[in-house]
């Protein structure tokens, strides 16, 4: 079974910085796209940040230049470093992975709440 666990949420004061971690486990392969996404009470699940098999990266608007995705393959992780958080950036914070030849993904994991006061 597929499991992927999230740590490194909490709540922080408004400019703070927090580093999510995704960790997989459960499967032989590879994994190919990595992604967070976030969803707050009463919104729609939104892509925070992605990073493809070729390395490329996609950032949601309202967080380029203050998030950065990053992971090792080999401890089957991702990361997510966010700084200078915003009040607005509250919200339950979701690992999504897909893998390579692996059936009934993408997988996600159950979220890590990230919590910014001002």
């Amino acid at each position: 079974q597929v499991q992927l666990v999230e740590s490194g949420g909490g709540l922080v004061q408004a400019g703070d910085s927090l580093t999510l971690s995704c960790t997989a486990s459960g499967f032989l392969g590879h994994i190919t796209n990595m992604a967070w996404y976030r969803q707050a009470p009463g919104n729609e699940r939104e892509m925070v940040a992605r990073i493809a098999a070729g390395s490329s990266t996609d950032y949601a608007e309202s967080v380029k230049g203050r998030f950065t995705i990053s992971r090792d393959k080999a401890r089957k992780t991702s990361y997510l470093r966010m700084n200078d958080l915003k009040p607005e950036d509250t919200s339950v914070y979701l690992c999504h992975m897909i893998i390579s030849g692996r059936p009934g993904g993408p997988f996600w994991g159950q979220g890590t709440q990230v919590t910014v006061s001002s």
